[in-house]
């Protein structure tokens, strides 16, 4: 488990950083993060308007971006969604 969060964390902060600052995702990091890394766990990856209602839904502070803490919230639901773990 310990690479698992690892690869999850590494993975955030290279898409993060693609626009300077690692700490948040932007709409189109997150949109290329989701695309690239998680297409067959999220439907409609490839549509712009139900990625920024994903992105939406997450962003609790509504600052336009996703710190980890948001972006963990869609890991925890799409693992219990992938395990068959009633939410």
């Amino acid at each position: 488990m310990e690479s698992a969060i690892g690869v999850l964390v590494s993975k955030f902060k290279a898409y993060a950083g693609s626009d300077g600052s690692s700490d948040t995702l932007s709409r189109d990091e997150f949109r290329s993060l989701v695309t690239l890394e998680l297409p067959s766990f999220v439907k409609n990856a490839g549509d712009p308007t139900a990625m920024d209602q994903l992105m939406s839904s997450l962003d609790e502070n509504n600052d336009g971006e996703l710190n980890f803490l948001e972006f963990w919230q869609l890991i925890g639901h799409l693992a219990c969604k992938h395990g068959g773990f009633s939410q």
